[in-house]
C-alpha cells in the first residue's frame, strides 16, 4: 500500500469544489491527482484552480493513469453506474455521490462489481458524519430516551440558483428533491435509529421551482422495524427556517436544531417534562474530511466507509419507495 492514496475526481462539481478536494487533501495519506470532466475547459479550470497535477475528459484515459487508486464520483445520478464499473474494472476504490443510481437493481450491480474486483465501493452521505447524528446515535443505544417511539425531520431548504440546473429541470438525470434531500433523510435516520425502513407514504409537489414532472417539495410518513413512526418534510424551496430533527421516545425527547446540513454546527437538547438539557458533544469535524479519512482507512484494510455500499442500497430503496408512493398515493412497502 502507497503511502499516500491518490485521487481522482469523476465530475468537475460543486460539491467537489467546495468541500471534497480539501477534504482529501487535508489527510496525510491522500491527495487528489486527477480531475475528468465532459468539458475540457472545467477540466483544466478545475485542476488549475485546485492544483491538481493531471485533467482530462475521456473516462478511458482517466482510469488509466496508475497514480489513481481511489475515485471520487461527484456527476451527475444517471452515471453513477457506468462510471463505477469501469472503475471497479479497472481495480480502483469508488466512493460515489448519492443516490449511488436511479435503480436499486443498478446499484446493486455496483456493489457486486466492486466487491468482484476486490475494491471498496462506499456512497457520500455525509451527515452520518456529523458529531450531532453519532451523539443522538449514541444516546438512544444508551436509553436516553427510553424505547423510540417518533421522529421528524425537518430537512426543507432553499436551493440556491448556482445548485437549480439538473436538479429542477432534467427527470432523466435524477433530478427533484426527493433523490436530492429524502435519500439522506433514509440514511440518517437509519443511522440514528439503528433501524431499518419497512414503508412509507408521502405527497409530493411543484411549489414554483422545479420543472417538467419533478418535485422540489414532499411530506410524508416512514415506518422502521423498531416501531419508529418518522415525520418528514424535504423542500428546495422554503427560505425562513432551519432543519432539525426530533426522536421522541418514552422516557424523554432528543431535539436537535440546525443538524441537516454540510456544516458541522447544531445543538442538542433532551427534554424530559419541563425540564431541558443542553447536551454536549465531541469537538466537531468536517462531516466531509471524517468521511474521506474512514474510506482511506477502508482502502488500507481497517475498518468500513462511514456509508457503505449496502448503505447507500437501503437510502436508495427508501427514497424510491417514497417517489412511487408520491405517484400511486398508496402506502409502498422498501424493497430489500
Amino acid at each position: 500500500m502507497k503511502a499516500k492514496l491518490g485521487w481522482g475526481l469523476i465530475g468537475a462539481s460543486t460539491i467537489a469544489r467546495e468541500w471534497m478536494v480539501d477534504a482529501i487533501n487535508a489527510q496525510p495519506d491522500s491527495q487528489v491527482v486527477n480531475i475528468m470532466s465532459s468539458s475540457p475547459v472545467r477540466a483544466q479550470q478545475f485542476a488549475h484552480t485546485h492544483h491538481i497535477a493531471r485533467h482530462c475528459t475521456a473516462l478511458d484515459e482517466f482510469l488509466a493513469d496508475p497514480a489513481i487508486d481511489v475515485v471520487y464520483i461527484s456527476t451527475t445520478n444517471e452515471l453513477h453506474k457506468e462510471q463505477t464499473l469501469a472503475a471497479a474494472h479497472a481495480g480502483k476504490h469508488v466512493l460515489c455521490e448519492k443516490p449511488l443510481a436511479l435503480t436499486l437493481a443498478d446499484a446493486k450491480a455496483m456493489d457486486a462489481a466492486c466487491a468482484k474486483a476486490g475494491v471498496v465501493l462506499g456512497a457520500n452521505h455525509h451527515l452520518r458524519n456529523a458529531v450531532t447524528h453519532r451523539t443522538l446515535r449514541k444516546l438512544i443505544a444508551e436509553g436516553a430516551i427510553g424505547q423510540p417511539l417518533a421522529a421528524r425531520v425537518f430537512h426543507a431548504v432553499y436551493l440556491p440558483p448556482h445548485l437549480q440546473g439538473w436538479r429542477i429541470n432534467a427527470p432523466q438525470a435524477g433530478g427533484g428533491v426527493i433523490l436530492d434531500i429524502t435519500v439522506h433523510d433514509v440514511d440518517t435516520l437509519r443511522f440514528v435509529l439503528d433501524a431499518n425502513l419497512e414503508s412509507v407514504m408521502a405527497m409530493e409537489a411543484q411549489q414554483g421551482m422545479a420543472q417538467h414532472r419533478l418535485g422540489d417539495a414532499v411530506m410524508g410518513v416512514m415506518r422502521f422495524d423498531n416501531g419508529v413512526l418518522a415525520q418528514f418534510h424535504d423542500a428546495f424551496t422554503i427560505q425562513h427556517t432551519g432543519t432539525g430533527m426530533q426522536i421522541h421516545g418514552t422516557e424523554g425527547s432528543l431535539l436537535a436544531e440546525d443538524v441537516m446540513t454540510q456544516q458541522p454546527i447544531g445543538k442538542l437538547y433532551l427534554r424530559r417534562h419541563a425540564d431541558v438539557e443542553e447536551i454536549e458533544t465531541d469537538p466537531p469535524e468536517n462531516l466531509y474530511m471524517r468521511s474521506v479519512r474512514l474510506f482511506n482507512q477502508a482502502v488500507k484494510g481497517e475498518g468500513q466507509p462511514a456509508a457503505s455500499a449496502q448503505d447507500g442500497i437501503q437510502s436508495l430503496a427508501g427514497a424510491l419507495a417514497v417517489a412511487e408512493s408520491a405517484q400511486t398515493g398508496k402506502q409502498v412497502e422498501v424493497q430489500s
